[in-house]
């Protein structure tokens, strides 16, 4: 996070405004803190001292609201920007900062519209383009998305980062090859970019090619041993390939990490589908279902089970209602090594 430069003028005009001063000197220095509580503390006393002139109070309420944000207090954080934005418009960062806000409140469209601020008052700046990309990805604009992760990566190559958001732009477009070779450059400027081998892995899982994505869902959890997602994610590509012991384990550490979890459910289910424990697939099903009631996968699991059990008026609902939401379900149960099962 960029914080603006203060240089604080020393007085000696006495022990009293000495000390005054000093008080000064560490507020500013808490104020740009990578400490959020501090930073909020520390800012605030300068905004409110009648003190600062309006460059300075700028970059106080830039700085708190840099502070808010990364306390996820966004609403706080946009106040605090429109005040920095307001005292001075020519800094690219605050119009940056404040996209970003915007952009984790979920408005893209303002996202856009302070990101393009940004660049045109720093048409160098590679992380408004690349941030920028995201919101417009999140649009679902994924070619204007691409657009601006090229510029990002023209102005600044070893952008890992960028070429990530590009590789997830390539994958959500089905472009699987193209995102693959963006996640590889990825991993080659940055080693240990978690986002990228968890990106990398879903598109690996998107192919089929479950042992790459594997093996990348292992290279994020040593990275990342405290994520749910990856062990949940191994679990299930462990689950598609038989290794259904080490696929149970996975599941129960993600379901410690983060209890309920319906996307984790429904993978142990599979597993336990797949080791032919009804009672407890359909156990983890009906977990799953009441959370996240339209999830097909669930439905047509539990469809399997019920039938493989004899209730088959109960199967024939359950696979009825997953087909309606999903079709292609039948399909992708298949491609699991579960589309017969024998009781």
């Amino acid at each position: 996070m960029r914080l603006f430069p203060i240089i604080v003028l020393m007085t000696l005009l006495g022990p009293s405004v000495a000390l005054a001063g000093q008080t000064r000197d560490e507020n500013w220095k808490q104020c740009k803190t990578d400490d959020p509580d501090k930073g909020i503390k520390s800012c605030t006393a300068l905004i409110k001292s009648g003190q600062e002139d309006d460059a300075n109070l700028a970059t106080a309420f830039y700085n708190r609201g840099n502070a808010y944000d990364e306390k996820g207090d966004h609403d706080r954080a946009l106040k605090d920007y429109n005040q920095a934005i307001r005292l001075d418009p020519s800094n690219p960062f605050a119009f940056y900062n404040r996209g970003n806000a915007f952009q984790h409140n979920r408005e893209y469209d303002r996202a856009i519209q302070d990101y393009n601020q940004a660049i045109q008052l720093n048409p160098s700046f590679a992380n408004a383009f690349d941030n920028r990309g995201v919101a417009y990805a999140a649009k679902g604009e994924y070619d204007r998305a691409i657009e601006d992760y090229d510029q990002a990566i023209r102005l600044d190559p070893n952008y890992a980062d960028a070429y990530t958001n590009r590789g997830s732009a390539y994958d959500d477009k089905g472009d699987y090859d193209r995102a693959i070779q963006d996640f590889d450059q990825a991993l080659l400027l940055n080693p240990n970019l978690a986002r990228a081998y968890n990106n990398r892995g879903g598109v690996y899982q998107h192919k089929g090619d479950y042992d790459h994505a594997i093996r990348d869902n292992g290279q994020e959890i040593r990275l990342r041993p405290d994520s749910a997602g990856a062990f949940n994610n191994r679990c299930f590509n462990r689950a598609v390939v038989g290794e259904l012991q080490l696929a149970l384990a996975d599941c129960n550490k993600a379901l410690i990490l983060q209890p309920n979890d319906a996307g984790t459910l429904d993978s142990r289910g599979l597993v336990y589908l797949k080791l032919k424990n009804l009672d407890a697939a359909i156990a983890d099903y009906n977990a799953a279902l009441a959370t996240s009631p339209k999830m097909a996968s669930s439905l047509y699991g539990r469809g399997l089970a019920e039938q493989i059990k004899g209730n088959r008026a109960a199967a024939d609902k359950d696979i009825t209602a997953a087909t309606a939401i999903q079709p292609g379900i039948a399909g992708d149960f298949k491609k699991w090594g579960v589309a017969v099962i024998n009781p």
